[in-house]
């Protein structure tokens, strides 16, 4: 077994004897100063601005989160829905945010069937619920904030009118002709997204006036004009004009709630995710796992090491089934986190042969997505994340106001015993999971994402910190696997991974899909660390997306006054 006994700070900041010679390309952005690690470097730059204006972590996220539904459209945005843990460190306290959205009152299963339905439909108007995003921001501003709420949209006002370029990965998602066909459906999405009946290519600047009043009346309203203003009455026209369900009173009575992160120990670290509704149950199913086996004993880049991490992924999603809205029935997170069950669970992994089937155990009684991190000079650390759920979510454009709704109503189970069954006023099972995880004075904040893929990833990424000892840019970026779907014993890798490891992993029983070295599939992710006892603060982003970690700048010194020569 290899003995990995550095100090925690020379666990992050170890410098390579030969520094031409590390397996990352990326280094990490290290500042005493905030920092904004978001997907697109335009909005890391307006969250870091907002820190220079003495905002604080949520200050810069709402302003930060608010670019991406600009340059992102079809990912995130004003349609979307929103969680977020926030640790504040004057306190050392963790609180957290659900700003998912639920289902409109007449949106039914009865209802869908009398319109044909046999399954939850993927995009359209039925595919539509509440979009939460907005209130999340308003609830996390009011009680952390710092700056006027007015304040925080300008920088999404200016990319929105005066139009930003496009990047390369934003780009792919935009031209991909799959991802295209829900927007192509409504000819409002496709009026403002596909101008000349074309994704804009790399390097066109890309107006959007309609977002840019959408933002106008965000920042001069307040946040209440999404449920009870000009821009609910467009929400509920568009969704008239479409047959759709949504009133003014679905938007009205929208609440986020605040909530606990739930928990668990991963060797000496605590990591935490959102409570269900959420999925980030998965991970922490997956890390305790993980925890039976000393996955160090092997080289991370090694058949067994995939193969173990494969295996304890598969076990956890197989539990999936009982993630539902907590209000609508219980779940049993408890049972689910037992280290008892995780023993159990376990047993059930054979070291020498995937399993291409596994059924959901029993727990003891007891899409496409934006994420980003902030963090603070004072050492606050947001962890955020926001979405439409598939891309381009619904692909419902809402009338004069430039935004997508979100479809994350086709989360929901058409079965009627389903714990996850569409029922009105419910929130459905939710993918986006923000993560955060803490020892002694080091304190993080991370995210990836990518749909089902997130709380693997999450997995993944403590697993290299933790039992690798490395930096947090290089346990974000390590090669990595993913699944779509957690039956059969498909999974893809990186190019990344060597030849003959994935020959290991094909021997043990895997069917291995090869992708790029930097797969975009792998999930986009940023991660953003404190160091309490020193001061000094930590980020990184993936190179996998068109992303960066930018630190807050410093305060403008102004040059003295020349005397006048004629004096």
């Amino acid at each position: 077994m290899k003995c990995i006994a550095f100090s925690a700070l020379l666990l992050m900041v170890q410098i390579p004897a030969i520094p031409q010679s590390r397996s990352h390309a990326r280094s990490m952005v290290i500042a005493t100063s905030g920092i904004v690690a978001t997907s697109q470097p335009l909005a890391s730059q307006a969250g870091a601005q907002v820190l220079a204006r003495g905002g604080n972590a949520v200050d810069a996220a709402i302003a930060a989160n608010a670019v991406l539904g600009v340059t992102e459209p079809m990912m995130n945005g004003i349609g979307g829905d929103l969680f977020a843990i926030y640790w504040e460190a004057k306190t050392g306290k963790l609180t957290a945010i659900n700003a998912s959205g639920t289902a409109p009152a007449k949106l039914t299963l009865d209802f869908l069937k009398q319109k044909g339905n046999s399954r939850m439909p993927d995009a359209g108007i039925h595919s539509v619920t509440v979009p939460g995003a907005v209130d999340g921001w308003d609830k996390m501003h009011r009680k952390f904030g710092k700056l006027p709420w007015s304040e925080l949209f300008q920088a999404a006002i200016h990319y929105s009118t005066d139009g930003f370029p496009v990047t390369e990965t934003i780009h792919g998602h935009w031209q991909d002709s799959r991802m295209q066909q829900s927007i192509r459906a409504d000819a409002n999405a496709r009026r403002v997204y596909l101008p000349g009946d074309a994704a804009p290519p790399v390097g066109e600047v890309f107006k959007n006036p309609e977002l840019a009043r959408a933002f106008q009346l965000i920042a001069k309203d307040g946040p209440r004009t999404v449920y009870e203003g000009e821009i609910a009455r467009a929400i509920v026209a568009t969704s008239q004009r479409l047959g759709g369900t949504m009133q003014l009173s679905d938007l009205a009575k929208f609440s986020s709630e605040w909530v606990t992160p739930i928990s668990t120990t991963y060797r000496d670290w605590t990591v935490y995710e959102m409570p269900p509704n959420g999925q980030g149950i998965a991970a922490l199913q997956m890390l305790n796992v993980l925890e039976k086996f000393r996955v160090d004993d092997h080289e991370l880049l090694s058949a067994e090491t995939f193969h173990t991490r494969i295996e304890a992924m598969k076990l956890a999603y197989a539990d999936l089934g009982f993630v539902a809205d907590q209000r609508f029935g219980k779940v049993p997170v408890e049972g689910m986190l037992s280290k008892t069950y995780a023993k159990q669970r376990a047993a059930l992994l054979d070291p020498e042969r995937a399993r291409c089937n596994v059924d959901a155990g029993d727990p003891p009684a007891t899409s496409n997505t934006v994420y980003l991190a902030v963090i603070d000079k004072e050492g606050n650390i947001a962890s955020w994340i926001q979405s439409i759920a598939s891309v381009w979510g619904s692909g419902v454009v809402v009338d004069g106001m430039g935004f997508a709704l979100q479809n994350r109503g086709s989360y929901f189970d058409f079965d009627a015993n389903h714990p996850n069954r569409l029922e009105p006023g419910k929130r459905p099972r939710h993918s986006i999971i923000p993560a955060f995880m803490e020892k002694g004075d080091l304190h993080m904040g991370f995210g990836i994402m990518g749909g089902s893929n997130q709380p693997m990833a999450h997995a993944q990424f403590v697993s290299n910190f933790v039992d690798y000892g490395m930096n947090i840019q290089a346990a974000l970026e390590a090669p990595r696997f993913t699944k779509v779907y957690t039956g059969g014993c498909d999974v893809m890798v990186e190019g990344r991974v060597p030849a003959a490891v994935r020959e290991g992993l094909t021997q043990k029983g895997h069917d291995l899909t090869v992708l790029g070295d930097y797969a975009t599939g792998m999930g986009r992710g940023q991660v953003v660390l404190r160091d309490a006892k020193a001061g000094v603060n930590y980020a990184a982003s993936s190179p996998r997306g068109d992303g960066s970690a930018i630190p807050e700048p410093a305060p403008s010194i102004l040059p003295a006054k020349s005397k006048d020569r004629r004096q």
